[in-house]
């Protein structure tokens, strides 16, 4: 197997993504709203997916917050709001803001399970911080570390309700970024006592079942290696210090923080500790890079890829109007507050 994450150019597979994807075998795959055109087409994409390898439980995820972030969108799927939405109830009601945390995620993951999608790669625990970059903004779920865990734990319960897997994101924290990564490489220069609180959320959720890296370079941990190729970063701090010892992912590969060619990239990301890399955007030149540069999966990365998958499960049933209903009835609360 292939320890890669592939996107698809459209809504259908080609002949060509087909064989490729048949002969190199990856862990799964990533859709985004190239691939979508309504729930009847998105289903049989996946069960598409599915077939390749006569897999039921198939590593097939998508990045979907809510907000800005959603690939999946009105009139065919709800509109879900941002993390600082759930921020501004906590300030106010807390325990409120935990069960809306939890029922929204579970209405999301229900639409998303419907149409075969069995991993969120939400939700972020990057602690937001004064001044930084608006690329993580409105995502975050707070300043707070402890109750970025909250609603974090709320969200990952919400999925595993639906059926579906949460990935936390960004390792080791994406919170203080000046730049945004889809563009330059971020330099942190805040002290490993600073870090600290950046680490605090995911320590706290380090038994989810997927993580992804972030492509920033932390000077207090290594001065020459953003996170996502960092053996230091990956094995002294997420494995470590964190404590993390699920599937770990990498951010986008293709993403200008990072340097080299799509194929060195990949075969760093895995020599640094990744069990996955991310490619996100169909190039078949950089998959077919990418599958001849990379070994084959690792032993114990293959064990966390299966932990991960143990965790999908059928639900009885997709409806998610009354998990709205309730969500909306908390989010409610600000308003009613501020009148």
């Amino acid at each position: 197997m292939t320890p890669a994450i592939f996107g698809l150019s459209g809504t259908v597979l080609t002949d060509d993504e087909r064989a490729f994807f048949r002969d190199s075998d990856p862990a799964g795959y990533i859709l985004f709203g190239r691939n979508i055109s309504d729930k009847a087409q998105l289903r049989a994409l996946t069960e598409d997916l599915r077939a390749i390898h006569g897999r039921d439980r198939t590593f097939i995820c998508i990045d979907q917050e809510g907000g800005r972030v959603a690939r999946l969108r009105p009139p065919h799927w709800s509109a879900f709001p941002p993390g600082e939405a759930f921020d501004a109830l906590y300030a106010i009601a807390p325990a409120s803001a935990i069960e809306a945390a939890r029922v929204n995620a579970e209405a999301l993951g229900r639409e998303l399970a419907e149409v075969g999608i069995t991993v969120d790669c939400h939700p972020p625990l990057d602690v937001r911080q004064p001044g930084a970059h608006d690329v993580i903004g409105d995502r975050a779920l707070g300043s707070d570390p402890l109750q970025v865990a909250a609603l974090g734990r709320a969200i990952l319960d919400g999925f595993a309700r639906a059926g579906v897997v949460g990935c936390i994101k960004h390792m080791p924290g994406h919170g203080r970024t000046t730049t945004d990564t889809h563009k330059e490489m971020p330099t942190v220069t805040a002290s490993a006592a600073e870090l600290e609180s950046d680490l605090a959320p995911f320590r706290t959720l380090r038994d989810a079942p997927v993580g992804m890296t972030g492509h920033l370079l932390f000077t207090a941990w290594d001065s020459e290696q953003p996170a996502t190729l960092s053996p230091t970063i990956i094995g002294d701090v997420i494995r470590g210090q964190i404590g993390f010892d699920g599937l770990l992912l990498t951010d986008d590969i293709d993403m200008e923080a990072l340097d080299g060619s799509i194929p060195e990239r990949s075969a760093r990301a895995l020599a640094a500790g990744c069990d996955l890399v991310l490619n996100c955007w169909a190039k078949m030149d950089d998959m077919t890079g990418i599958a001849a540069a990379c070994p084959a999966m690792r032993a114990d990365s293959a064990a966390r890829l299966d932990r991960a998958l143990a965790a999908i499960a059928p639900v009885d049933s997709y409806e998610t109007a009354q998990l709205l209903a309730k969500r909306d009835a908390l989010l409610g609360i600000v308003e009613a507050d501020r009148a």
